[in-house]
């Protein structure tokens, strides 16, 4: 007990050095935060690879000699968050320097749509590069009748929680497809709820907006007999006009059990900063994600990772690029 009267003062005093020195090094460029999502999600292990990739601390070996070859003398680290929409709040209010969202989300922000209605429109925020898609998932009990979208009319629908991205995105889907709020029953439950609710018979079809697999979907379609709605044909066409920030995208077929190729939509997740970061600096961590020696991080720290590609790093933007990330892409012939 003395021993420890005597470690922890000492301790605490370092974790508070420690804290007070990070604070001082974001100012200077020396500490680089990227705010993700909860530990249990994807967000998480995914923002931990993308620090990896784009930190050089001091005394690192160079590149060339097998070294880190990040941005030098950044030590760039992942921070567990609540996820898409705190992440661009604390991107706004320049408590972080970066985070993960998905791109409906930040396009909702940049204009001051859905969630973020009623507050000043945050026009500040940038995109370094879309990382992977996010499918749009319909799910129907196989054999309810239901094989299109446009036969959800007067189904009872969970669109989602209340004011999240994926309830925003559901209802513009509907009505694109001709089906307004009083053509069917909207309910909004999340993920869970939506799941045991279909299950049970007690809706009829819900949204969900994810990473594929979704380990809820995985475990409703080994209890029931469950697929998924295509999104897709001219009203989607239309659909994408007015809302960039959706993608084409092919489910694969067993993805889930009995569940053929489905045909749908995806928004990305995406990597954002804002105009307050320097230039010069977004291009050096742009240039380290795309780094040939990231590829091996990427590959092999989540299996997500293997969907983060060079050639689908500008896939769905709804909001600029920022300056220095454009640079980048500009140089490798990617952007005109």
């Amino acid at each position: 007990m003395a021993l420890l009267g005597l470690i922890l003062p000492l301790t605490i005093n370092l974790m508070i050095s420690t804290t007070t020195a990070m604070k001082a090094n974001a100012g200077n460029g020396g500490y680089f935060r990227i705010v993700t999502g909860t530990t249990d999600g994807t967000y998480f292990p995914i923002g931990a690879l993308i620090a990896s990739a784009i930190s050089n601390p001091p005394g690192s070996r160079d590149c060339a000699d097998g070294g880190s070859c990040g941005v030098p003398g950044l030590i760039a680290v992942g921070q567990a968050s609540k996820g898409s929409v705190e992440n661009v709040r604390l991107i706004a209010q320049g408590a972080v320097e970066s985070g993960l969202s998905q791109a409906d989300i930040a396009y909702m922000a940049f204009h001051g749509l859905g969630r973020f209605r009623g507050g000043a429109p945050y026009d500040g925020l940038r995109v370094i590069a879309t990382l992977y898609p996010e499918l749009v998932q319909l799910v129907v009990r196989k054999y309810s009748g239901i094989y299109a979208l446009e036969d959800l009319r007067g189904k009872r629908v969970s669109l989602g929680a209340v004011g999240s991205g994926t309830a925003l995105d559901a209802e513009v889907i509907m009505a694109a497809h001709g089906l307004g709020l009083s053509d069917y029953r909207a309910v909004h439950f999340d993920l869970g709820d939506s799941a045991d609710r279909l299950r049970l018979g007690k809706v009829d079809a819900f949204f969900n907006i994810a990473g594929t697999p979704v380990p809820a979907l995985e475990d409703l379609a080994e209890q029931s007999n469950i697929t998924l709605l295509p999104i897709h044909g001219p009203a989607t066409d239309e659909l994408r006009k007015k809302f960039p920030f959706f993608v084409p995208t092919i489910l694969p077929a067993g993805v889930y059990r009995n569940v053929g190729e489905i045909k749908t939509l995806s928004v990305g997740a995406q990597w954002l900063v804002s105009t307050r970061l320097d230039e010069a600096k977004v291009y050096e961590m742009t240039r380290a994600l795309w780094h040939p020696s990231t590829r091996r991080v990427l590959d092999n720290g989540h299996p997500v990772g293997r969907q983060i590609q060079l050639q689908s790093a500008l896939d769905g933007l709804a909001i600029p690029l920022h300056d220095g990330a454009r640079r980048y892409y500009k140089e490798i012939g990617a952007l005109p």
